[in-house]
């Protein structure tokens, strides 16, 4: 396959997206490596409603967020490898000094999705509830039931 058939075959390729309890289709942007985890969303001035970012971790863990350097306030959702909701944190607000507090899960989570503020309550994304996923490759987890 040539460089330019394969730029073309990945810019055509849909973005993954999930669609909320309410019908509303948001697109993700993922976090996978380490890297792309620990930037998250810092330094951006905003995220418009309709999308968010999605990290994806190896297994399930209690994976604290902060929000150091984010400069937009945010919710954030952790879910289960089958995509079901299992805590939501409305409002997480920016923090650009420290200490900055850490946003930790009561429960193991694999995934944690990063959206607006007021999104989650807006589109129905509340703990009990499923989103649908496409597009993200590994996820949900073959197997996983919600």
């Amino acid at each position: 396959m040539t460089p330019i058939l394969a730029l073309a075959l990945a810019l055509a390729a849909p973005p993954p997206t999930c669609v909320a309890p309410d019908g509303t289709t948001i697109t993700l942007e993922l976090a996978i490596s380490d890297e792309e985890r620990a930037q998250g969303l810092m330094y951006r001035d905003q995220l418009p409603d309709g999308r968010g970012m999605l990290f994806l971790f190896q297994r399930d863990d209690y994976y604290p967020f902060w929000m150091k350097n984010t400069f937009i306030t945010l919710d954030i959702v952790w879910l289960s490898g089958a995509g079901e909701v299992l805590e939501v944190r409305r409002g997480a607000v920016p923090c650009r000094v420290e200490p900055c507090p850490s946003y930790v899960p009561s429960v193991r989570a694999r995934a944690v999705l990063e959206l607006p503020a007021g999104a989650a309550e807006r589109h129905g994304i509340r703990p009990g509830t499923t989103l649908a996923f496409a597009n993200v490759p590994g996820f949900p987890v073959a197997g996983r039931r919600p």
